[in-house]
């Protein structure tokens, strides 16, 4: 009897068949050509892991698991969870009905509070450490790994749920690379930069997955007015953390640089999974663990 893996293999020649009616007969190599040379591009399903439901479901619920930066929608419940914010409940309640979202689902307690979302100040380890659009914010990536590294436990994995640049709001941006990953942490970058903050709040288009997967990403008109708008809010943060993006990721580009700054003995986590982007979704999923 074969024991299922402890995380699923990114691509199931199998279930790529079965889900997929014109690949019917192809062997498990013909599929994997498939899948590499038009599959991917189209968001076929591949893998056990192509909803967020799926990726949750790969945490163990049993053992204890901290969530960074639950809001208002925490992906993960249950007794053996902790949260970490850089705001109290109250103050996260407060912030949703302020943007017009329900603070229904704001956690109850949020264990580890930072204002600066310093993870070094939580004392505790976990068996399991889930972020969800949070890792694309952090100013320095390579701090952000190294902090994640020392929360887990032996044999512990990082959870991500990180955005598909080619299908949000960042789609009409460059890709981040490694060399503006090793600027940020090799200068000790602690907030975003004017570049970021322009980019996000001046540059970036629609935030319509659907609509990014038929082609649909028209470059947003220049404006002067809002430029200047973000400008401005740089210099009234007064080198104070605003928060917009610091990266754009794919899949891929998200593997290389994990995988390239744990070769470079910057980081501890190397990339263990990377479950591709499906169609019409907004993101990507991946798994990080010290161990190959």
């Amino acid at each position: 009897m074969s024991v299922r893996p402890k995380y699923p293999s990114e691509f199931d020649a199998d279930l790529y068949i079965r889900h997929n009616a014109d690949l019917s007969g192809l062997s498990a190599e013909q599929a994997e050509s498939h899948f590499s040379h038009y599959g991917m591009g189209e968001g076929r399903v591949s893998s056990e892991v192509s909803s967020r439901e799926s990726f949750l479901a790969l945490v163990p619920s049993s053992e204890p698991a901290l969530e960074i930066g639950p809001f208002n929608a925490p992906c993960l419940t249950g007794k053996n969870v902790r949260y970490f914010d850089v705001m109290a409940s109250d103050a996260l309640r407060e912030r949703a009905k302020l943007h017009g979202m329900s603070d229904a689902r704001v956690p109850h307690a949020i264990h580890y509070v930072s204002p600066t979302a310093a993870l070094s100040s939580v004392p505790d380890t976990f068996a399991s450490v889930l972020s969800s659009h949070a890792i694309e914010h952090s100013p320095d990536l390579v701090r952000h790994l190294k902090d994640v590294a020392a929360l887990l436990a032996p044999g512990g994995a990082y959870y991500v749920i990180c955005p598909d640049k080619r299908y949000c709001f960042d789609q009409t941006l460059e890709n981040s690379t490694i060399a503006d990953v090793l600027e940020a942490h090799l200068t000790g970058r602690q907030v975003h930069t004017l570049s970021s903050i322009v980019e996000h709040r001046a540059l970036a288009t629609h935030n319509d997955p659907a609509r990014h997967w038929a082609g649909d990403s028209p470059p947003r008109p220049l404006s002067t007015t809002t430029i200047q708008a973000a400008i401005n809010e740089w210099r009234d943060s007064q080198g104070g953390y605003v928060d917009v993006h610091a990266w754009q990721f794919t899949p891929k580009s998200f593997r290389d640089i994990v995988n390239g700054l744990f070769d470079l003995g910057l980081s501890p986590l190397k990339a263990k999974r990377v479950y591709h982007t499906a169609r019409n979704s907004i993101e990507f999923y991946a798994i990080l663990t010290s161990q190959a």
